[in-house]
């Protein structure tokens, strides 16, 4: 993954409150399992994004077992395109001072570590409203 991997948000899939896109041709694959009342798997190249500063990249099987094999990214987003300020599988702090890996690590195994209401995770202190915005306002998007 390059910073230029990370573009505007809004042109991505909208799946409930995050936004989701696969860099290697398996969005089919992606959004099925995104939409799947029981879970799933996510393909390799899946790049899911609930506010502009803060991703995860699905790697290869065995990449970060410990991990289910995601990668973390904190994030500096301008108009001009995305810096990666940090990147990891369980050590990426986001721009609240939240540890990825602790919060997603409590996802249920059926979600393959995305956290949403019901999964498991420690809810979020944003209203969906305010996370809507927050991808609105994304400085890539034109």
């Amino acid at each position: 993954m390059q910073a230029e991997d990370f573009t505007c948000i809004l042109e991505w899939e909208k799946v409930r409150k995050f936004r989701i896109t696969n860099l290697l041709g398996h969005m089919d694959e992606a959004l099925e399992v995104a939409n799947s009342p029981t879970g799933g798997t996510y393909p390799v190249g899946t790049v899911i994004q609930l506010i502009p500063g803060e991703a995860m990249v699905k790697r290869a099987a065995g990449w970060a077992p410990d991990n289910s094999d995601w990668e973390f990214f904190a994030l500096d987003v301008t108009a001009d395109g995305a810096t990666i300020m940090a990147r990891g599988t369980q050590d990426v702090v986001n721009g609240f001072g939240g540890n990825c890996f602790d919060c997603h690590a409590k996802a249920a195994p059926q979600w393959d570590r995305i956290c949403e209401e019901g999964h498991g995770c420690d809810p979020l202190p944003f209203t969906p409203e305010q996370i809507e915005m927050v991808q609105m306002a994304d400085p890539r998007c034109p």
